[in-house]
């Protein structure tokens, strides 16, 4: 083959090419494509003439016609997240909030013909439902709470979105916190009802210890009492014994009063049958010391 027919061939396969994606682009305009999980809804002059809801390629002869326009809506789960909601609890105390909110679209019909722009709507309802609600609780009922109150706002806005053609399936109330001055405000509050239940704790500690121990004191002079009224009544049964032999009482007796007298500061006369001295004569004899006599 010469160059000219080389030149011709290629000539014709880019025409060719051309021609081919000319007329894709031309039956484009009759046809609509329908995305899994979507709804593509037609209207005619802001009218719904169709609705298809199966994935795929639908022949719509109209599709071109300026007045016709295919409006895609996805039926998927999706989520709103709204950040940094600020908002005053039970208290007054100012409270930053995130919402994440779970929804989808289950009429696709309401949510493009009964309300101008769903989302907005959707979002603005929340808004306001979170300001009535967790404005009636105070900050620590928010953060202990926060579950029942995503549950209790779901509840709250399902009502209303149902009529624009949207369901919201969940609402979680996240990121609950203070703003900084107001959270200096409460750890100082905070920290000075810690030191003051740290003070009765220890007061009450030591009032517990003062009272155990006297407790304690009082148990141990109870026994040591039971203790020492026993030693008497032993000694009495002793005695008792002792008497069955007056030999051996007698001993004891006299054993008993010599133990009695301090060898150090006492005199002591014994041996004096009473005839003729006494003892008490004898003790208060002078005290004649024997004078030497030279001579």
């Amino acid at each position: 083959m010469s160059a000219m027919d080389w030149l011709m061939l290629s000539l014709g396969a880019a025409a060719g090419a051309a021609g081919v994606t000319l007329i894709l682009l031309a039956t484009r305009g009759f046809y609509i494509g329908v995305e899994d999980e979507h709804v593509a809804l037609v209207t005619k002059f802001g009218k719904l003439v169709a609705k298809y809801d199966k994935p795929g390629l639908v022949l719509y002869p109209g599709r071109w016609l300026p007045w016709v326009k295919v409006e895609q809506v996805s039926l998927a789960r999706d989520f709103r997240v709204i950040h940094d909601l600020r908002l005053n609890d039970a208290r007054g105390t100012t409270v930053v909030a995130d919402l994440w909110v779970e929804l989808r679209i289950v009429d696709p019909e309401k949510a493009l013909f009964a309300v101008e722009d769903w989302d907005k709507a959707t979002q603005n309802l929340i808004l306001h439902a979170a300001m009535t609600i967790l404005g009636s609780r105070d900050f620590q009922a928010i953060l202990d709470d926060r579950s029942e109150l995503g549950a209790k706002l779901q509840r709250d806005v399902s009502a209303e979105t149902e009529r624009w053609g949207v369901k919201v399936d969940q609402v979680f109330v996240r990121h609950v916190a203070l703003l900084p001055e107001v959270s200096r405000q409460v750890f100082g509050t905070v920290a000075a009802r810690l030191e003051r239940a740290r003070a009765v704790l220890v007061e009450q500690g030591r009032l517990d210890v003062a009272q155990l121990e006297a407790e304690t004191a009082r148990r141990v002079a109870v026994l040591v009492g039971e203790a020492k009224s026993q030693y008497p009544l032993a000694v009495g049964r002793a005695l008792q014994k002792l008497k069955s032999k007056p030999k051996v009482f007698e001993a004891y007796n006299a054993l008993y009063e010599l133990a009695q007298v301090r060898g150090a500061h006492t005199v002591a006369f014994r041996g004096f049958d009473g005839k003729d001295l006494r003892a008490l004569d004898a003790a208060m004899l002078p005290d004649v010391q024997p004078v030497a006599r030279t001579g």
